[in-house]
């Protein structure tokens, strides 16, 4: 029950949080607030469906994307309690069939590694996202992804290695890594909306619709199933479910009278383990580090424990300030690069329970968002100013056409179409626009910059690889021509 003086300071709450989904043409949002072990909010905001759908409640379900790393990070400090794991002994005592490209890496990276974004390797996203994989495939693929700095020299933020944490689990607790979170987390803190898949958030009857904005028009999605990839952000919750998340994360560890997680395993989970090498964008927010699933972070003089979430068609911002005893969740459709909407109420939040003035975070944000598609913008003028005119491709449109392999990313494949070419990747085909000699511009939905595709030939001259910068912290991924009989699966 909310006490006078906190309802005090939430009054004008609702109205700012309809004002901010106004002002970002975000249709739906939610948000769990508690504060001294009580929920003092689980309310929703908006519409589920673009235009005319029903209210937003505190049961409608979203997606909390990259909230997910938190359920996994906390899944393995069970299994330390139970017996089962030492987050510090090499993975492969426990996975024997995980190796990086790096075989230092592959012999010495543990499971704390794995959840705190040190391996060495960068997003490589483009290999996972709405790949034909299963969890297993994926986890093999990785052998073949090339890292960008060396293993536990820099923090490059990883999907990945969450999977990867996930196979762990399940090799050790001899379940999946749903059934473990669904059985240890989510039955005792009584989640029993939250799921793993959008085919499960479906069939709920109670989800907000997945929005996307493209130049200034927000419109409905399709969900985006990210299972193969789960531990690191497939899962769905609603606002009543994340205030319990929440309350455990504060009682360190303790729900009602039953412990779910010790103590001291909590608090290795939300310590910093790994420095997040970013600059300082604005005064409030100080240098972070990287827990086990959370990002530690001074907010105003305050520590902020806290983790974004972002899947096309979702935002999401799950944090707690344990000095404070407050916790906030906030879950939006609409997938703004930055976050800004779950951001900003956020901290709007933060700063009416603590008695702060308020920090005009939906000004700065819009800002922010405007200098980011400016120079996507003026990134995509360059790229189409350095085209070579007056050239043309070295072979005719049909010997560029065929499939092309590469072990971790899998298979791009190049048809003919409408007098030019096109290339299908992981099942969505993108129009390749010739910029210049045997080089292809491929742009779509699933990429958030346009990408070159550069064919190259063998000594005898025919077209045998290309080459896609899917990964930009590393050399373009060369794809090579499958030979005839189809590609390998």
């Amino acid at each position: 029950m909310k006490s006078d003086r906190t309802a005090d300071q939430m009054a004008g709450f609702a109205e700012f949080a309809t004002e901010t989904l106004a002002t970002w043409h975000v249709p739906s949002a939610a948000v769990a607030v508690v504060k001294d072990g009580e929920v003092v909010l689980a309310e929703g905001f908006g519409v589920r469906t673009v235009p005319d759908g029903a209210p937003v409640n505190g049961l409608t379900l979203f997606a909390i994307g990259s909230c997910t790393k938190a359920f996994t990070g906390t899944s393995l400090g069970i299994l330390v309690d139970d017996g089962k794991l030492d987050l510090d002994r090499p993975v492969r005592e426990y996975l024997p069939e995980f190796r990086m490209h790096d075989p230092v890496a592959s012999e010495r990276i543990t499971p704390r590694d794995l959840v705190c974004h040190r391996s060495g390797l960068p997003g490589h996203n483009s290999m996972w996202h709405h790949a034909p994989c299963t969890r297993g495939e994926l986890l093999h693929r990785i052998r073949y992804l090339e890292p960008s700095a060396d293993f536990r020299a820099a923090y490059q933020y990883q999907n990945l290695m969450f999977m990867a944490a996930g196979c762990l689990l399940e090799r050790v607790s001899g379940r999946t890594w749903e059934e473990f979170v669904q059985q240890r987390i989510l039955d005792p803190l009584g989640m029993s909306r939250t799921n793993f898949s959008v085919r499960a958030s479906q069939a709920s009857g109670n989800f907000a619709a997945p929005c996307h904005e493209k130049g200034g028009e927000v419109m409905e999605v399709p969900l985006t199933n990210i299972d193969a990839i789960g531990p690191a952000g497939s899962i769905n919750s609603c606002a009543a479910d994340m205030a319990q998340w929440l309350l455990l994360n504060l009682n360190k560890g303790r729900h009602g009278a039953r412990q779910i997680i010790s103590e001291r395993a909590f608090r290795e989970i939300h310590s910093p383990q790994m420095v997040v090498s970013e600059p300082l964008m604005h005064p409030e927010l100080l240098y972070s580090s990287y827990g086990m699933g959370w990002i530690i972070q001074p907010y105003r003089g305050r520590l902020l424990v806290r983790h974004g979430g972002r899947i096309r068609g979702f935002s999401a911002m799950t944090s707690f300030m344990p000095h404070d005893n407050i916790g906030v969740s906030a879950l939006s459709t609409v997938d703004i690069p930055t976050v800004p909407v779950p951001t900003i109420l956020t901290y709007q939040v933060y700063e009416r329970l603590l008695g702060l003035d308020r920090t005009p975070w939906g000004s700065r944000l819009t800002k922010e968002y405007e200098d980011l598609q400016k120079a996507t913008e003026e990134a995509h003028s360059t790229v189409r100013a350095q085209r070579t005119a007056g050239t043309h491709l070295s072979h005719s449109l049909a010997d560029y056409i065929g499939d092309f392999e590469h072990p971790g990313y899998g298979v791009v494949s190049i048809e003919a179409a409408e007098g030019g070419l096109q290339a299908t990747f992981h099942g969505t085909t993108y129009p390749l626009d010739h910029c210049h000699y045997d080089s292809f511009e491929m742009a779509g939905d699933a990429f958030e910059t346009r990408m070159t595709v550069s064919f190259f030939t063998d000594v005898q001259g025919r077209i045998a690889s290309l080459a896609i910068p899917f990964e930009p912290a590393v050399a373009p991924i060369r794809f090579t021509r499958t030979p005839p009989g189809g590609p390998h699966q």
